[in-house]
């Protein structure tokens, strides 16, 4: 586990009323077919002193709660799709915080596959999470999976894209119920017509920004990845 203040992440400024932006780096292993995969996964806290929302909690439930201070109230969980990376700790969280749960009800079949119990709540394009004085819009960007969502936070200009935009190109789309084309159509649709000195911040990696991918759009339809 780490902190977000790396080569990794700009620096992102506090809203006026002191939310900002913190990164925790988990790691573990997951199922893929036969095979387990080892991977890092991004978990970002967005918040100020006394209450944040935590999106993306995987693999290490125990050091993402331990990365929030005492006294800080978590007021929701949101899992920006239901890859079991990004779901494999909301479990610990959730118990440990009593926030609750969030998730797109197009990827309940994901869900349903690591926990018995329904999310706390559904995402939906369009629902806007506000934190102190920062709303984080829900934009649904299926591809990667058919209940994907990104978070837009206008205020911070910075849009948390879970697998579906990274440095580079779109998020994987070789996996059960992903579909290429209809990740570069949410791409199109709802990221790039964002501006373009929107900081991405992916569920793994490195950030970038907008106006760096954007005319690559082209190129990734081309290449068909």
């Amino acid at each position: 586990m780490c902190p977000s203040a790396d080569a990794g992440v700009p620096e992102i400024p506090p809203s006026p009323r002191g939310v900002r932006v913190q990164r925790v780096v988990t790691s573990g292993s997951i199922r893929h077919g036969s095979n387990s995969v080892e991977l890092e996964n991004n978990v970002w806290l967005v918040g100020d002193d006394e209450r944040c929302v935590v999106i993306d909690p995987g693999h290490d439930g125990r050091a993402i709660v331990k990365s929030i201070p005492v006294g800080r109230r978590v007021t929701a969980v949101v899992s920006t799709h239901g890859h079991q990376d990004h779901i494999n700790a909301v479990a610990q969280v959730c118990d440990a915080t009593r926030a609750p749960s969030y998730l797109h009800p197009a990827d309940r079949m994901l869900w349903d596959r690591l926990y018995p119990v329904t999310p706390d709540k559904d995402l939906a394009d369009g629902d806007v999470i506000t934190v102190g004085d920062v709303d984080l819009h829900v934009l649904h960007t299926p591809g990667h999976t058919p209940g994907s969502c990104c978070l837009y936070a206008p205020a911070l200009q910075v849009l948390f894209s879970g697998d579906t935009l990274f440095p580079g190109g779109p998020g994987a789309t070789g996996r059960e119920f992903s579909d290429f084309d209809t990740i570069i159509d949410s791409i199109r649709t709802k990221l790039f017509t964002l501006p373009e000195e929107t900081v991405v911040l992916p569920g793994h990696g490195d950030a970038t920004v907008i106006g760096a991918e954007s005319p690559h759009l082209t190129e990734w339809v081309e290449r068909g990845w």
